[in-house]
């Protein structure tokens, strides 16, 4: 599938536009708010059938930004596409001396995981040829799968099925 924009690379508004939302009362900690408020928030999005959800917090907004992020982490597995331009301006701006730089939880990492994901699928699973297209090292381009184990675990059941090694993480 070609895909001009990822998915997951998209503002809220446009990411929430191709999805269907679902908020749900949860029981649990949080007391009589979350008993009566529908704090939950489940996302799907609609092209590739990904899912998220997030109940953990009493307000629907903190639940929703929650759910949006691990929305865009699903994408980033699950999504691929062909790129035109990579690295990125995005992966250029986080990656400096082979290095890639950023933390699990900021907003840039799904973009970056699925630039990732892409690039390791139009070079075969091949780690030296995707780090090279992507001006880092091949152990930083690891580091960056091993921070997510779902991603990491899709590389090496698809390393594996091409008689390549696993990547530890």
């Amino acid at each position: 599938m070609d895909v001009a924009v990822h998915p997951c690379e998209l503002d809220d508004a446009a990411l929430m536009a191709g999805c269907d939302v679902r908020r749900q009362r949860r029981s649990g900690p949080g007391g009589q708010h979350r008993n009566k408020v529908e704090t939950g928030v489940f996302v799907t999005h609609r092209d590739s059938g990904a899912t998220a959800q997030a109940t953990e917090a009493r307000s629907q907004q903190v639940n929703m930004r929650q759910a949006l992020f691990r929305l865009r982490l699903e994408l980033a597995r699950g999504v691929r596409g062909r790129r035109g331009e990579s690295p990125s301006p995005r992966w250029c701006a986080r990656a400096a001396g082979g290095k890639i730089r950023v933390s699990t939880t900021h907003d840039d990492f799904p973009a970056l995981l699925a630039e990732a994901l892409d690039v390791l699928t139009e070079a075969e699973f091949d780690v030296p040829t995707a780090a090279q297209r992507l001006a880092v090292t091949g152990s930083q381009l690891g580091r960056l799968l091993g921070q997510d184990p779902p991603a990491l675990e899709a590389v090496n059941r698809e390393r594996a099925a091409r008689g390549l090694r696993t990547l530890v993480r």
